[in-house]
């Protein structure tokens, strides 16, 4: 039996799983690390906690198998990111990550260099100072020490297969993340790069997903436990591998996820081009297929936010009676109403990309009355998610693309109020894994099996991925949530004006 060891470099941390050939999960285990928030709307991760949370992982997951038998080690990992590593590939810096919105001088400068549709349809996205390129501007221009040392810019989980193999690597996917990639040539653009008035010279060699990047060196396997010479393969960008988890490899399969952020992917064989570009196209995993997606900074994350801060008492509870406080919150949903007895909740808590690319929007409670519950509020944080994800999912049916199923995974699913709320709003059948924390570690497992030859194409997804439950639409709920969508939509145009003079009120 060989095994597949993959890394799933997130945001709170790295989950490490491993799989059998026949796709059976072995064991996982996560090791957490912390975010930097600072300045609003900064966001930073030490690279070198990412390098200590696999080591971690490595060591405790080697001790089920015998080393010799994994076949191969895989990668998912947070996009959008940058690291500024040196020739001896030590960071300069901690890493800017996805969340991090302070590039907003870079992208005006981008918009006097390069034509907005120019740019949409070389890289798949709108001009925005989510990407890494945007981001490795802002460092060139106000810490050029930094920008001057640094050899190559990375991805979050280049660097570890910088660690593990010494190789300067990215991959297609994680590539497209950069905005420095044309999509359609799969090759480093000149035109981008002289648009941002980046040096050539510091982008990794570009690889397929499914190339070995190079082998476990001796350093990295005193280190990890893992055999000398271990291959290690490229994987992918983290939404786009939990699309290959969900078995999301084919035209008419769409996958949600409901993780930190959340978002909404379909494949196809060509990039959706939106013409208000409120959506984006990934480089796909799988070759001859592009990843149509539309990503909200914070979907289960608003939900995180919310409990964490706001339901003290619900968490004393639990504690008292030994249950998680996600189990006693689902007995207050379950009484809740449809529409969340006219409470809406706008779920843009650090900016907002997809469908709104507003670096400057606030959340908030739209409807307040004095017989607002806690219920209401937990269900108006989902419903809002919801109906900012199914923004993006008209714009795919606008676009005529074929969705005959959407496999929903990420944390987030768990609740069951949620899955029924995302069902109706969609007005869709939503399919549910047994696995629902998997998907992005499989999806880099499946993409390391196919690099080193265990599989032979991407059709093995239908051994990996098992479906749990489907849940359908309730059409009475989803005639008053066409309603309710309508409202969520004015609600946000009606207070671009207010965000706007917040963000300034909040830079005096």
């Amino acid at each position: 039996m060989k095994y597949i060891l993959a890394h799933d470099l997130g945001t709170s941390g790295n989950k490490a799983t491993l799989f059998s050939e026949e796709g059976s999960l072995v064991a996982s285990v996560t090791q957490h690390y912390p975010v930097y928030y600072s300045n609003g709307n900064w966001a930073e991760q030490d690279p070198n906690d990412w390098w200590n949370a696999v080591v971690e992982s490595t060591q405790q997951l080697v001790t089920h198998v015998d080393p010799a038998d994994i076949a191969a080690v895989s990668f998912s990992g947070q996009m959008m990111g940058c690291v500024c590593v040196d020739k001896a590939g030590t960071p300069l810096r901690n890493a800017i990550i996805w969340a991090d919105m302070r590039a907003t001088e870079q992208e005006a400068k981008i918009r006097q260099r390069i034509d907005e549709n120019e740019f949409y349809h070389l890289t798949g996205h709108k001009i925005s100072p989510s990407y890494g390129g945007q981001k490795l501007m802002w460092i060139k221009e106000h810490e050029p020490d930094i920008y001057a040392r640094t050899y190559k810019m990375l991805n979050a989980k280049d660097y570890i297969i910088l660690r593990l193999t010494g190789a300067f690597v990215t991959e297609y996917t994680d590539a497209s993340s950069t905005c420095l990639m044309d999509l359609e040539k799969l090759e480093w653009s000149d035109r981008l790069l002289d648009a941002m008035q980046l040096n050539h010279k510091k982008m990794p060699q570009l690889c397929r997903s499914t190339d070995v990047a190079g082998k476990v060196t001796v350093e990295a396997a005193a280190l990890t436990g893992l055999a000398v010479g271990t291959k290690v393969v490229c994987g992918g960008g983290d939404g786009v591998c939990a699309a290959v988890g969900t078995g999301c490899v084919q035209e008419g399969i769409a996958h949600s996820s409901m993780g930190t952020s959340s978002w909404i992917s379909i494949t196809s064989r060509k990039p959706v081009f939106d013409e208000k570009q409120r959506t984006f196209t990934w480089a796909h995993i799988v070759p001859g297929y592009v990843l149509p997606t539309g990503t909200m900074q914070t979907g289960g994350g608003a939900y995180a936010w919310y409990v964490d801060h706001f339901c003290y008492e619900e968490k004393q509870i639990a504690k008292n009676h030994g249950q998680s406080v996600y189990q006693i919150l689902e007995e207050l949903l379950a009484e809740s109403q449809v529409g969340s007895n006219g409470l809406i909740f706008l779920p843009y808590l650090i900016g907002e990309r997809s469908p709104r690319w507003n670096p400057n929007v606030r959340g908030c409670f739209v409807g307040i009355r004095m017989e607002h519950t806690q219920k209401d509020f937990l269900r108006a944080v989902q419903e809002g998610v919801a109906m900012n994800l199914n923004e993006v999912l008209k714009i795919f049916r606008e676009a005529e693309q074929k969705i005959e199923e959407i496999i929903v995974v990420g944390g987030g699913i768990k609740s069951v109020a949620w899955q029924q709320i995302l069902a109706d709003v969609y007005q869709e059948r939503i399919r549910i894994p047994k696995l629902l924390d998997e998907a992005t570690s499989m999806g880099a497992a499946i993409t390391g099996g196919v690099g080193v030859g265990l599989f032979a194409d991407f059709s093995v997804v239908d051994k990996f991925v098992s479906i749990a439950r489907d849940v359908h639409p309730n059409p009475d709920n989803a005639e008053k949530y066409d309603a309710l969508q309508d409202a969520f939509e004015e609600a946000y145009q009606a207070l671009v004006p207010v965000y706007e003079q917040l963000h300034r009120f909040c830079k005096s």
